[in-house]
This record gives structure tokens, sequence and C-alpha cells, in this order.
């Protein structure tokens, strides 16, 4: 599978933006998905992630309660929705996949996934 993120972009501190990872090729249901996120001069942090049919999900503790990850898997399309902004969640968010057995837990360490977006900016001003 190939992934491509979209949706960035510039909002003020306490505002809300939706990214979304769309992935081409087969078997998207059958990968556990991921948000990361690089900010300047940092390494590269995990944010969230959904298994394969959705029913588990989890959540760096910065973002618990403000962000929401989501996929359709009929769109093979992967959602970031990030409510209450501030400017320390400005970063480059990527996207990753990795294919997965059914009961396998999901991975929140960038070695467990193989399976990477381009990226896409998201800038919070204050």
């Amino acid at each position: 599978v190939q992934l491509q993120a979209s949706g960035g972009g510039l909002v003020q501190a306490g505002g809300s933006l939706r990214v979304s990872c769309t992935a081409f090729g087969p078997q998207f249901s059958r990968n556990n998905m991921a948000w990361f996120r690089q900010a300047p001069g940092k390494e590269r942090e995990f944010v969230a992630a959904i298994s394969r049919s959705g029913s588990t999900i989890t959540y760096a503790d910065s973002v618990k309660g403000r962000f929401t990850i989501s996929r359709v898997n009929d769109k093979k399309t992967l959602y970031l929705q990030m409510n209450s902004l501030n400017p320390e969640d400005t970063a480059v968010y990527y996207c990753a996949a990795k294919s997965v057995i059914l009961t396998a837990p999901l991975g929140t360490h960038q070695y467990e996934y193989d399976t990477w977006g381009q990226g896409t900016q998201v800038t919070v001003s204050s």
C-alpha cells in the first residue's frame, strides 16, 4: 500500500483541523494505521494509532482528549481530527501503516510501521 497525506495548513490557536491519509493499493483494511509528527528540531513522535477494524485506538498523552483518529476502510482513508490546537502541535504529520494479523497489538513506535506517507504540514499560530 502507498500513502498520501493531505489537509494540513495554518490555523490559529484554539482552532481545529482535519488531516487525511489516502491509501493506494489493496488490503488497506489489513493494516494497523498510525499518525506521527515531527516538529522542527525534534524527533518524530507518536500521535495516535488505530487497529485494522477500528475497534482499538490509542493516543499519546499530549493529544488525548483533543485529537480523534478514525478510518473508513471502504474509502481506504485514515483521518486525524485535531481540536483545541496550540502552537506546540505545529509539526509535519505523517501517516504510517503496518500489515498485521487481526489480533496484532497496536504499535506506538516508528519501527513498528513499514509504510509511510510523505507528510503534511500543520502550523498553529499563537
